[in-house]
């Protein structure tokens, strides 16, 4: 009879998706408003007959400089994460006083949760993670990690590069402008029916929303000089 508990028996951590939907259609969002004000800033001060190709680069270079940064946090995000939960066991596991180990537990449980465990229910869980006899002596990435990382900095440059795209196959920078900033208001559109649909708040409603944010934006810029 095996005799080995659920607590005792060390699995791999399993690889969480990238990012959830609401991350990733923000990510996107991120993308296209950088790109988008970024290129009008480009526009105001770009001139001359190869001021599409430069216009093209400069919002090429902006989505590669987004997705690099933004996969550079995400492996930040994941090291503090798996920090903090490694401490959180560690404290619970080193804490002689149960009662202080379960208020650990219950200052890290999200505030919308906390009302809902029981002191009785946090102790099994002390209990528990108190049985768990191998842990790493610090957070420290695995290959995972820069899988995801490479996952964001796609999703973010591929996500926007479209935006771009029409600098480098319309001649007239000026049109390339206008199909650039309308692709952009459809691809906003289309992320927030995608956002309203996850939520439950309303497709249309979440598309129509994106959409004028976008549309504002590009009004700003536009009375600033882009």
């Amino acid at each position: 009879m095996n005799t080995i508990t659920s607590a005792e028996r060390v699995e791999p951590e399993r690889r969480k998706p990238i990012l959830n939907t609401v991350d990733r259609v923000c990510e996107l969002c991120f993308g296209l408003f950088m790109a988008l004000t970024f290129v009008g800033a480009v526009k105001a001060v770009t001139a001359g007959d190869d001021a599409g190709y430069k216009m093209f680069h400069a919002a090429l270079g902006c989505n590669l400089a987004w997705g690099l940064a933004d996969a550079v946090m995400y492996l930040v995000r994941t090291l503090v994460d798996r920090g903090q939960r490694l401490k959180l066991v560690l404290t619970v596991q080193r804490e002689m006083d149960q009662a202080i180990a379960v208020r650990a537990l219950r200052e890290a449980l999200p505030e919308t949760l906390e009302p809902l465990f029981e002191d009785a229910e946090l102790e099994r869980i002390r209990a528990r993670l108190a049985l768990v006899s191998t842990l790493p002596p610090r957070a420290h990435f695995v290959r995972d990690d820069f899988v995801g990382a490479l996952g964001v900095f796609l999703l973010v440059v591929l996500g926007t590069f479209p935006v771009a795209l029409p600098f480098l196959v319309i001649e007239d920078h000026r049109t390339a402008l206008i199909f650039s900033r309308v692709l952009t208001l459809v691809m906003l559109f289309i992320a927030g029916l995608a956002l309203g649909r996850y939520t439950g708040a309303g497709a249309m409603k979440a598309g129509i929303a994106m959409t004028t944010l976008g549309v504002l934006l590009t009004m700003a810029i536009i009375a600033v000089g882009g």
